[in-house]
């Protein structure tokens, strides 16, 4: 049983004082930020590990898939609550929304780990990079998926990207030649089913990386 949740941030003006520290213009730091933000809803146990996905919807509403539910947090209004279980059987296709760090290991001499997407504008030139950005986003992302799919029982039909984007690792003040980045997927589109156990584990655990900021959450509903 998994738990899927609407968090919105208090309206209280003790919390909107605090708004530069709760969401800060940095998107970097404005991930690190949310993230303990939703931590607060889930503290009830200091030696708990996460395991909850997030995502950012904006104007301060954030959705929460969850195994367990959230709690009264002073940050955040009543959480809006339901349970979800889907109940999946092979051949059921979804629409489906995604916000993912897509990453993929370069084997060699040292096993490298890149993103997707920067790992194909990596050889295009520089005063290139801007008009192959999205078509090469595109390419790497249907790629990603299906290598996803195979693994966690699903076939891609149809990807979409809808935006992506690079973010510097939060509190990094150093030079930006050289600075740790990692690039956004927003990705919509639809899948079908092949091994609904596969899936529904692969859904709880989230896809790709970078999920402590915002990143794996796949929302679905039927196509």
């Amino acid at each position: 049983m998994m738990y899927l949740s609407r968090l919105r941030l208090s309206r209280d003006p003790k919390v909107a004082a605090l708004n530069a520290l709760l969401d800060p213009s940095q998107m970097g730091d404005k991930s690190d930020a949310h993230h303990r933000l939703i931590w607060s809803v889930f503290a009830g146990d200091p030696t708990a590990t996460r395991d909850f996905l997030w995502r950012e919807e904006g104007q301060g509403v954030f959705l929460v898939q969850s195994l367990h539910p959230p709690e009264d947090s002073p940050f955040f209004e009543t959480p809006d609550v339901r349970e979800h279980a889907p109940d999946l059987k092979p051949g059921d296709q979804l629409s489906f929304l995604l916000r993912a760090n897509a990453t993929r290991d370069l084997r060699g001499e040292t096993r490298k780990r890149v993103d997707v997407v920067m790992n194909l504008l990596h050889d295009v030139p520089k005063d290139q990079r801007n008009q192959k950005r999205m078509d090469l986003a595109s390419e790497a992302a249907e790629q990603w998926m299906v290598g996803q799919g195979a693994r966690a029982g699903f076939t891609p039909d149809r990807i979409e990207v809808q935006d992506y984007q690079t973010v510097t690792l939060p509190k990094y003040r150093g030079k930006r030649r050289g600075e740790p980045r990692f690039g956004i997927l927003d990705l919509t589109g639809q899948i079908t089913v092949t091994d609904p156990n596969a899936f529904t584990q692969k859904l709880a655990q989230g896809f790709g990386r970078a999920k402590s900021f915002g990143c794996g959450l796949m929302l679905i509903r039927r196509a």
